[in-house]
């Protein structure tokens, strides 16, 4: 079963389930476990592999249990935290969690409810567990972009190092878009301020800076709808390139040609191909920063790009076919296009594709 069958699956179970679980014990019991089984792959019957209830003193805290331990070998490699379903999530309520992590060698930690599920790692600081989640998974609100990052979690796949770079690109990444829908709902002093001081010199007085507030709300909601409507509008002049065969050398397109491509003309970029280009950039951010690569959909294929210039193509996506299949570039820009069964056969080219990234920014 493929991850996003697995998480599917277990998000119409908690659907169904959800109103008559009243416990702790319960939610583990219809959720969690089988949460660890399907989704991460490990046998919850294999104490070597899962341990509930693990106990480890801390410090003058004796006794105290995490509910679950992942371990392969003598390894940590999750520390699982459990709520009954319905309950919030907070590392307040959590304080076990976090001594066990400080003092383990794990890297990553879970806490959950049964429903929402929060991954977290030691990004701002060495074996101190972050304050804040890098992946969240809400089966009540299934976001399929992270199905490539919880894929490395799971038992076949895991590889601390892989799931640490991705880890700091989704955190960041989330927190960032966190701020910049607050500061777009309700722009903050502080914005409104430096905002002001790249189109004013007046001093903010207080007078000012609620007049300047107005304006940049006013400026923010035209922005979007702008933006908007220059997509619409560049994807009705958008004019397709040709798919490249394999072994002939890409075209120089200008980039202008492509840009803006939208639904509106035909182009739809399904689920599939951004868990495909979330699993590209998860590989190739081994080489390059993951902001430098870029996804543009066309109607014949959806590229990959680097510094989302179509002239550096990293990848093409065809999955508009009855057998998927994706074309890799090399150093002397000529495509090898490969068939694949599933999104996740796409490991299988890592090293290709951490090539291809390699010749990009020499």
């Amino acid at each position: 079963m493929s991850i996003d069958q697995a998480v599917h699956t277990l998000a119409a179970k908690v659907k169904e389930l959800k109103p008559i679980i009243e416990t702790e014990e319960a939610t583990k019991t219809a959720f969690i476990i089988p949460f660890i089984s399907t989704v991460l792959g490990y046998d919850v019957t294999d104490p070597r592999e899962v341990i509930p209830e693990y106990t480890a003193d801390v410090g003058i805290k004796k006794g105290e249990k995490v509910d679950f331990a992942i371990k392969a070998g003598d390894d940590f490699r999750f520390l699982i935290e459990c709520k009954k379903i319905g309950e919030p999530l907070s590392l307040n309520h959590a304080n076990q969690l976090v001594r066990y992590f400080n003092v383990t060698d794990t890297e990553f930690a879970i806490l959950t409810n049964g429903e929402v599920y929060e991954f977290y790692a030691q990004l701002d600081a060495a074996n101190r567990m972050d304050e804040k989640p890098f992946m969240t998974l809400d089966l009540a609100n299934i976001d399929a972009r992270i199905f490539p990052h919880l894929d490395m979690c799971t038992k076949s796949r895991f590889d601390s190092d892989t799931i640490a770079a991705s880890a700091e690109q989704l955190k960041y990444v989330a927190e960032i878009k966190k701020v910049l829908v607050s500061q777009f709902r309700e722009p903050d002093a502080d914005w409104v301020k430096l905002i002001a001081a790249r189109v004013t010199s007046r001093r903010m007085t207080a007078q000012n800076l609620e007049v300047f507030t107005k304006l940049v709300e006013t400026a923010q909601s035209q922005f979007l709808k702008d933006e908007a409507n220059r997509r619409l509008r560049s994807a009705q002049d958008f004019e397709e390139t040709q798919p490249v065969a394999a072994g002939v050398a890409a075209p120089e397109v200008e980039e202008d040609a492509v840009a803006g491509a939208a639904a509106d003309n035909g182009i739809v970029t399904t689920e599939e191909e951004i868990a495909a280009f979330n699993i590209i950039r998860a590989i190739c951010c081994a080489e390059v920063p993951a902001a430098d690569i870029a996804l543009r959909d066309a109607k014949s294929y959806c590229a990959i790009l680097f510094e989302d210039n179509n002239r550096k193509p990293i990848a093409r996506l065809y999955f508009d076919r009855q057998v998927p299949r994706i074309g890799i570039f090399d150093e002397n820009k000529e495509e090898h296009q490969f068939d694949i069964s599933a999104v996740e056969d796409i490991y299988q080219f890592a090293d290709q594709l951490r090539a291809r990234c390699v010749a990009l920014k020499a």
